[in-house]
């Protein structure tokens, strides 16, 4: 009796203490791998006294180039998105084509002189861009604009003041820039610094992080043996143009057999203890990242921990930073969109508003099309891992005929539940990409729909419900297998949309989008 006494008043106090005083916050001291359970690939991290940023690649949707703070390299917040648009092409526009994965990708971010600067390519058009802020969360100004694309390349500043970009998929090449970025200085360095044929590193070899420690230049390149798994290199030169000795700095799949944790770079605390964070490819939530102990052995940053692997509980790098949510609900009551949400290409900001109907966010049709790809104004967030729910609250009153609006597991190979406006009558149907599953006649205006994910053990699943009165759920279909693959090479997501097949002119409110992730 006196045991479980003992052990009651333990676990009481231990979750006290957890919970902090009155319980109202949360104080974090551990994570679990990995750090972000979402889609946030090709990061790039640097610190600036106690402060983290870091940049992802987010494709297709638009603003794009997020850019993300953190105190502990465990909660992220996005402040600010580099371009609001890019006009480079009407595919952007969804018009004569698309950029459904050849968007921007793969960016460097950097800091010199008291200026943030980020590199980063898209693939249609083939171009590279050089973009600069004084402050990171404020407007970024454009300062390179070259119509060549730079594969997965990293900015570099020297000590000396030079400036250089290294990139590539095989082999390597690093290029010296002008001293004003404004392009590649043609009387500079100019040379291959890393073939991987003549290495033997046969298979995928890209992912370029260019970096100096202690005196020393280190790129960091992820490697795919034909055969194996996604691996982290680590090349180390006295010189700049090399030449460059090479090690395997992490070979693990972490708790995913496969799937290699690769691709990323390593960084500090301001107490001096290293970490690398790199991402894996996880099924259809996406490629996440994972952050791991680094320990300098040699002169060679080692990643994991003594043995070599990733901890899939690790103690925080820094403590004191609340939590702090990638993925949000939202009532709609802002006149500014959260900067959760992304919008599907470059929106049509005159198809959208938070102000003609307060506490709402209205949805309307434009040009007419056919398919849910062809949906400019499809607003969306990340789904989360383990598992993850949406719903939305939607005020159909005003769908024309011809028009759909809804909820979808927003993918290259899309699983939907929506509203369709056929004649008079509206209909609520559960879609597998291209085939209906089920439907159900709607009578009434207000609909509830809801998105299930289970990421759980590569399952993958997804199931669709609606609900009339937000208590009685019923679901609708099947279950949906959702994928991930190069066509939109993007996770899954909550994709809420409104287009019209026949005539544009419908709008549709959507009163709130909630959201809750098991952890």
């Amino acid at each position: 009796m006196n045991d479980m006494k003992t052990m009651t008043v333990f676990i009481f106090s231990s979750l006290f203490l957890l919970l902090g005083c009155g319980g109202s916050k949360l104080t974090q001291a551990t994570f679990t791998n990995p750090v972000i359970y979402a889609d946030v690939p090709d990061m790039d991290v640097i610190r600036i006294g106690s402060d983290y940023y870091m940049v992802s690649t987010t494709m297709h949707l638009m603003p794009g180039v997020p850019i993300m703070k953190s105190k502990d390299l465990v909660n992220w917040e996005i402040i600010s998105y580099v371009v609001p648009e890019i006009k480079d092409s009407p595919a952007y526009d969804l018009e004569g084509g698309d950029v459904y994965g050849k968007g921007q990708w793969a960016t460097s971010l950097r800091y010199h002189d008291g200026k943030f600067y980020v590199l980063f390519a898209t693939n249609r058009p083939q171009k590279t861009y050089i973009y600069s802020a004084v402050d990171p969360a404020g407007k970024w100004e454009k300062v390179m604009d070259l119509d060549e694309l730079y594969h997965d390349t990293s900015l570099f500043f020297d000590d000396d003041g030079k400036i250089y970009i290294a990139g590539g998929a095989g082999s390597i090449r690093l290029r010296e820039l002008k001293s004003d970025l404004s392009g590649v200085n043609k009387d500079g360095i100019d040379i291959e610094i890393i073939n991987g044929g003549e290495r033997d590193l046969k298979g995928l070899l890209e992912g370029t992080h260019l970096c100096k420690y202690n005196g020393k230049y280190y790129m960091f390149l992820i490697w795919w043996p034909r055969g194996g798994i996604r691996t982290q290199l680590a090349f180390r030169s006295d010189k700049i143009e090399g030449p460059y000795e090479q090690k395997v700095i992490l070979s693990d799949d972490m708790d995913r057999k496969g799937a290699g944790v690769a691709q990323g770079c390593i960084i500090d605390t301001e107490d001096g203890d290293w970490y690398g964070f790199l991402f894996q490819d996880r099924g259809a939530v996406g490629r996440v990242p994972v952050l791991m102990p680094c320990r300098w052995e040699d002169g060679w940053p080692m990643l994991g921990d003594a043995d070599g692997k990733v901890p899939l509980v690790m103690d925080l790098p820094v403590s004191g930073q609340k939590a702090t949510p990638l993925v949000i609900s939202d009532d709609f009551k802002s006149s500014n969109l959260a900067l959760n949400w992304q919008w599907n290409h470059n929106p049509d900001n005159s198809l959208w508003s938070l102000t003609e109907r307060e506490g709402y966010m209205r949805l309307k049709t434009g040009k007419v099309v056919q398919t849910l790809f062809e949906a400019r104004n499809m607003l969306s967030q990340r789904t989360e891992g383990p598992a993850c729910s949406g719903i939305i609250s939607v005020d159909v009153s005003n769908m024309q005929d011809g028009d759909i609006a809804g909820l979808s597991a927003y993918c290259s190979e899309p699983g939907i539940i929506s509203v369709n406006m056929e004649g008079d009558k509206k209909y609520i149907l559960m879609i597998d990409r291209d085939t209906e599953k089920e439907r159900v006649e709607l009578n009434g205006n207000i609909v509830y729909l809801r998105l299930d994910c289970d990421f759980k053990e590569g399952t993958d699943k997804a199931n669709f419900y609606y609900s009339l009165n937000r208590k009685d759920w019923n679901k609708l279909g099947t279950e949906f297998q959702m994928v991930y693959n190069l066509k939109h090479f993007m996770g899954n997501r909550f994709g809420i949309f409104n287009y019209a097949t026949k005539n544009p002119g419908g709008y549709v409110d959507i009163d709130f989008f909630e959201y809750k992730k098991e952890n």
